[in-house]
């Protein structure tokens, strides 16, 4: 009899730590009934916070067993050198969860740490996929049509054309795995649509990807991502990155005008009360929180980043993301497509 998936969550990552950790914790246990959990880091401060939890007449009966704790002594600060958590935190949280994902003992790791120290141990521990360069950052971002994903968010500021083709190959069968979709449309993100727009780079991942059997859309601007005009966006990690913080910014931007012009007089409160049930359906739908959660694309194991600074919600929502990728098979299914699609095809003796 297999047993159930089981992820680990680095509880003491992130800008609020274990406190997060364990709310989002119960509260993914009390709605998915088939996955266990494990709390890695500081078993005092994981018991206490377990032990403080005032919901137990709510929980599932079996929530407590799918529940443990796996003590770890370190932490990684969130602006700790990746190299140095790497050689002197060996026994930090984020390196006992990834070990755990290593050891076969956990399915996938969930952290908000330091991005750069999780994207260099994950890399050190589970090292990539075969024929994959470097692994990227993919998350989904809101749009017209549902949700856009878009890869790379930060990881690899420096990109090959043969590195965005990797990534396009990896995008395409994440979105066909984890939304059903058959035949994921890829964009290539440049700043214009015409063919003698962009730099070499971006020109000869354009031809790459034009060669081979991907659903290949074309050329995609900035607005592309948001229009939902495709299915996967592909960028280096600059740009990516760039673009991921820009639609932050534009989203409180967004929120801080409509506040401020409904509370510029007492008209104008009217039409806000008049409108907050619109206006919370927007705020709900537009919430980043439901976006949480960026995999570690091109690993032998399943690897997601939270926003450090995510509350418990937001942090539920990564557990989710881990969950669906292991249901997905993810890493199998990437690493097929991608020996597809990279493997030199064998040389044929001659008569």
């Amino acid at each position: 009899m297999s047993r159930r998936p089981v992820i680990a969550l680095d509880a003491m990552g992130g800008d609020h730590g274990a406190e997060v950790v364990v709310a989002a914790a119960r509260a993914f246990l009390a709605k998915v009934p088939d996955v266990d959990l494990i709390l890695v880091g500081q078993r005092e401060v994981i018991q206490s916070l377990l032990a403080a939890d005032q919901d137990a007449a709510t929980r599932a009966p079996d929530q407590d067993e799918r529940i443990r704790i796996h003590h770890a002594s370190q932490t990684v600060g969130m602006d700790e050198l990746p190299s140095k958590a790497l050689r002197g935190k060996k026994d930090s949280s984020m390196r006992v969860a990834i070990d755990l994902v290593k050891a076969g003992q956990a399915d996938a790791c969930v952290s908000a740490g330091n991005t750069g120290a999780l994207m260099a141990t994950a890399r050190f521990v589970l090292k990539t996929l075969p024929n994959v360069d470097r692994p990227a950052i993919i998350s989904a971002m809101p749009s017209v049509q549902g949700s856009t994903h878009m890869l790379d968010l930060g990881a690899n500021v420096d990109c090959t054309a043969e590195h965005l083709f990797q990534f396009a190959v990896m995008g395409s069968e994440l979105v066909k795995a984890v939304t059903g979709v058959e035949r994921p449309q890829v964009g290539l993100l440049n700043i214009g649509q015409e063919e003698i727009k962009g730099n070499d780079q971006v020109r000869r991942a354009h031809e790459l990807i034009s060669a081979s059997d991907l659903n290949y859309a074309g050329y995609v601007e900035g607005d592309d991502i948001f229009m939902g005009s495709v299915d996967v966006v592909v960028a280096d990690g600059f740009v990516g990155n760039v673009a991921l913080k820009s639609s932050e910014g534009v989203a409180k931007l967004v929120s801080h005008m409509l506040r401020s012009h409904f509370q510029r007089n007492l008209w104008s409160r009217l039409a806000g009360l008049l409108a907050l049930p619109t206006l919370k359906a927007f705020k709900e739908e537009a919430d980043p929180r439901r976006y949480n959660g960026a995999s570690l694309l091109g690993l032998r194991g399943i690897v997601v980043k939270s926003h450090g600074g995510a509350d418990a919600k937001a942090f539920e929502n990564a557990i989710h993301i881990a969950k669906h990728e292991i249901n997905a098979r993810v890493i199998a299914r990437i690493e097929h497509e991608v020996g597809a699609h990279l493997t030199p095809a064998p040389v044929r003796a001659s008569a």
